[in-house]
C-alpha cells in the first residue's frame, strides 16, 4: 500500500491519541490539500483520558469521552490496525488490520505518537484479577461492576459475600488512581439513597500506594487536602504500602493486611508502548537508561527523533513514548507524560513538519506548565493554575469548576463538547444513573441461555 499520490508529501502518523489527532488536524490547517496524511491506530477514536473518572462515575456517557478520528480529521486517511514494524531505513511501516491483512505503508515524514500501556508488576494474581483504567471500556466496566455489586449485595443474606461485594480496591494514587477512587466513592454514596438495606459503613474503598503521598504533581498542602478529603469520606488510604499478592481476589499487603475484594483497579504507572523496544520490528533506537526516560524515544528540542547517527530529519515524536527536553524547567528534565504537553507537542510537530516541507528552519518545543486540576467527585476538586509567575491554588467547588471548564475546552470537536455539557446538565437535574450492566461484557449470554444446553 503506497498512499503517496500526486507528488504530495505524505505524513504517516502512528497513534490517534492527543499527539496524533492534534498533529493531523494542525497539518491540514497549515498545508491544506498540499499534503497527504494517514493516521494509524488500533482504535478508530481518541480516548479523552481526563474524562475517564467521570465516565467511571456515571457523570458522562462513555461515547462522549471519545473523538471519532474519521469525523475529527476530515480529508485524512484513517487505518484501523496495529503497527507491527517500522523500517526507518526504508521509510516503510508494517500494519496488521483488524481483518488480519498485512499492509506496507511508505512515508515522507513519520510522526510517532504511540503512547503508553499500563506498567504491570510481577504481583501474583494481578494480571488475572485486576483491571486497568486507561481506556473507556475499562472505566465503563468499573462503573458497571460497582453498581451491579450494590444491587447484588442488597439482595444477599450472606455477610461474607456482602462484605466482598462491597470492597473495592484501587492501586496507585497518582492523578488517574486518585480521581478514579474519589469519583467512584462519590457515585456510591449518591446511589446508596436507593438502597435502604445498605449503609455507607458497609462499603469499603481502599486506595494503596507505595509512595508516602498521593497526587505527587501538586503541592504538599494540596496533597494533604486531597488525603483528608478521601479519608473523611471513608476511603481507606494505605501509603508506603505494597501489594504482595491478589490471588483469588484476596489482597495481601506489606502492612500484613489481608482482605477479600470484588474489584481491583490498577493505576500504578505506565510504560512506553512495548513496540518501541522490539529490536526486530522497530529499527529506531530507544533510551535504555533507567528512570522516566527508559524505553522512550530520545527527542531533540525541535521534536525530531535522535537516531544512532544523529537527528532523523523525517521522524518526529511526542507524548508518552517520547523523552522531550523540558526547556521551560531550566533543568535537565523531560516533559511529564500528560495531555497538556501531548497536545502542544502535536502542534509543534505539525508546525515543524510544515517548516520542513517549505524549507524553513525548525523551532524548539517550549511550554511552561499552566497548572493542573483534579476532580474528587461532584462539586469537589483541587489543583492550581499558573498565571505568569503567580501560582493560584484552588480547592473545593472553584477547583471542580475550573477542572471541568479546562477539560471541556480541550475536548476535541464541538459536537463532543456539547454532548458532555448535556450529560452534566442531565446529571445535575436527575442525578447519576444507578444501573450497572455487567452483562455487557458478554452480550450473547442471554441468547445462549435461551438456546438451551449445548448438545454433547
Amino acid at each position: 500500500m503506497n498512499t503517496i499520490t500526486g507528488g504530495k508529501p505524505h505524513v504517516l502518523i502512528l497513534g490517534g491519541g492527543s499527539v496524533g489527532l492534534t498533529t493531523a488536524s494542525e497539518l491540514r490547517k497549515s498545508l491544506g490539500s498540499d499534503i497527504a496524511i494517514t493516521v494509524v491506530d488500533s482504535r478508530p477514536y481518541l480516548t479523552f483520558a481526563p474524562f475517564l473518572p467521570e465516565v467511571g462515575s456515571g457523570s458522562i456517557d462513555p461515547r462522549n469521552a471519545l473523538a471519532p478520528l474519521r469525523k475529527a480529521l476530515s480529508g485524512t486517511k484513517v487505518v484501523t490496525g496495529a503497527v507491527t514494524g517500522v523500517k526507518s531505513s526504508e521509510k516503510v511501516v508494517s500494519v496488521e488490520t483488524e481483518d488480519g491483512d498485512d499492509l506496507e505503508i511508505s512515508y515522507d515524514y513519520l510522526v510517532l505518537g504511540l503512547g503508553s500501556v499500563p506498567r504491570l508488576l510481577p504481583i501474583p494474581g494481578l494480571a488475572e484479577n485486576a483491571i486497568g483504567f486507561k481506556w473507556v471500556e475499562e472505566a465503563v466496566a468499573v462503573r458497571d461492576r460497582i453498581l451491579a455489586n450494590l444491587a447484588e449485595a442488597a439482595s444477599t443474606k450472606d455477610p461474607r459475600t456482602r462484605k466482598r461485594l462491597l470492597t473495592f480496591t484501587f492501586i496507585g494514587g497518582g492523578f488517574a488512581g486518585g480521581e478514579a477512587v474519589a469519583e467512584a466513592e462519590d457515585m456510591v454514596r449518591d446511589a446508596l439513597r436507593y438502597y435502604p438495606d445498605l449503609h455507607s459503613s458497609d462499603v469499603r474503598f481502599v486506595l494503596i500506594d507505595a509512595a508516602p503521598f498521593i497526587f505527587p504533581e501538586v503541592s504538599e498542602e494540596q496533597r494533604a487536602y486531597a488525603l483528608n478529603q478521601l479519608r473523611e469520606r471513608g476511603v481507606e488510604v494505605k501509603l508506603e504500602t505494597f501489594v504482595n499478592s491478589c490471588e483469588n481476589n484476596v489482597i495481601k499487603t506489606s502492612d500484613d493486611d489481608e482482605f477479600e475484594t470484588d474489584l481491583i483497579v490498577w493505576n500504578a504507572g505506565v510504560k512506553p508502548n512495548p513496540l518501541l523496544s522490539e529490536a526486530e520490528a522497530f529499527d529506531i533506537p530507544v533510551l535504555s537508561e533507567r528512570g522516566p526516560k527508559m524505553g522512550k524515544l530520545e527527542c531533540l528540542p525541535d521534536l525530531r527523533v535522535k537516531g544512532a547517527d544523529g537527528a532523523m530529519d523525517d521522524v518526529f515524536a511526542g507524548g508518552d513514548c517520547a523523552a522531550v527536553p523540558d526547556l521551560a524547567s531550566g533543568e535537565d528534565k523531560i516533559c511529564p507524560p500528560n495531555a497538556q504537553h501531548a497536545v502542544r507537542q502535536g502542534k509543534r510537530i505539525a508546525d515543524n513538519v510544515t517548516r520542513s516541507v517549505q524549507g524553513r528552519p525548525l523551532v524548539d518545543y517550549y511550554h511552561k506548565n499552566m497548572g493542573t486540576m483534579a476532580t474528587l467527585g461532584m462539586y469537589k476538586g483541587m489543583g492550581y493554575v499558573l498565571l505568569g509567575d503567580k501560582r493560584i491554588e484552588l480547592k473545593g467547588l472553584p477547583a471542580w469548576a475550573a477542572a471541568r471548564a479546562y477539560h471541556l475546552y480541550t475536548m476535541p470537536t464541538i459536537g463532543r463538547k456539547a454532548a458532555v455539557v448535556a450529560d452534566w446538565v442531565s446529571t445535575a437535574i436527575s442525578r447519576r444513573d444507578i444501573i450497572g450492566i455487567p452483562q455487557s461484557t458478554n452480550p450473547r449470554g442471554a441468547f445462549e441461555l435461551a438456546a438451551g444446553p449445548k448438545k454433547k
